[in-house]
């Protein structure tokens, strides 16, 4: 990822590219082409992943912060099929996509959220709690039988995770109130991505869980640590 000026952003109805790199529809597929180098090691990133969704949801959902900001789950489950030259990688699987859009900065709406995506038995779960900064919380439960249409359910009892090594605090969702950390796949001073083991809805899950804390991203320490992780071009 890579910070690039308003020069570099070109659009149409079925692709969008920044710089080197690219979204685009082709056919019934979203392909993205990488193009990007590496920091803070300046290595060469390139190659192509395609998404192939088993059903496109078209429900935008409201996050909160006076409507200010949605969330849209666009392909709830897809096939993945990830090709690198650089570095030289293969992976074939099942994936997810969606899309936050907002009419101000996130840190300006919200403290914080979390997040999970669960595959079931017979389709998806995705589970979602966001702190506004005005308002009250917002949390969303949300099961996709495998057409991409969602039915709102009443949120698994909330389950504490330990901290990263950050010191962020960290929640999700679980029958029971039980869950555990699988495996860690980010941990940076605002942001946590792993995989997390949980039971939802009667069956033993895997997720993939994120959490976000806005207030230490706004924290000027953190952004001028921004740029050793995602460079800027101009």
């Amino acid at each position: 990822m890579t910070e690039r000026g308003r020069g570099a952003l070109w659009r149409d109805h079925r692709r969008l590219a920044i710089g080197p790199s690219a979204l685009s529809w082709t056919g019934a597929a979203l392909r993205i082409d990488i193009e990007e180098i590496t920091a803070p090691v300046p290595r060469k990133l390139r190659g192509t992943v395609r998404i192939e969704p088993t059903g496109l949801n078209a429900e935008c959902f409201d996050l909160g912060a006076n409507g200010r900001h949605v969330w849209r789950p666009i392909a709830p489950s897809a096939r993945v099929s990830v090709e690198m030259a650089s570095p030289e990688l293969r992976w074939r699987g099942e994936g997810y996509f969606d899309m936050n859009a907002g009419l101000e900065p996130l840190e300006d709406g919200f403290r914080g959220w979390s997040w999970s995506r669960a595959r079931l038995r017979d389709g998806t779960a995705i589970l979602y709690d966001a702190q506004p900064r005005d308002g009250d919380p917002v949390s969303l439960a949300l099961r996709d039988g495998g057409q991409a249409t969602f039915e709102r359910v009443e949120p698994p009892p909330l389950a504490r995770l330990p901290s990263t090594r950050w010191r962020l605090a960290r929640t999700t969702r679980s029958d029971g109130s039980l869950a555990r950390v699988d495996r860690e796949l980010e941990d940076a001073p605002f942001y946590a991505r792993s995989v997390v083991a949980a039971r939802l809805f009667g069956e033993p899950v895997l997720s993939m869980h994120e959490s976000l804390a806005l207030d230490r991203f706004a924290n000027p320490w953190v952004r001028l640590m921004l740029p050793f992780r995602m460079p800027r071009r101009a």
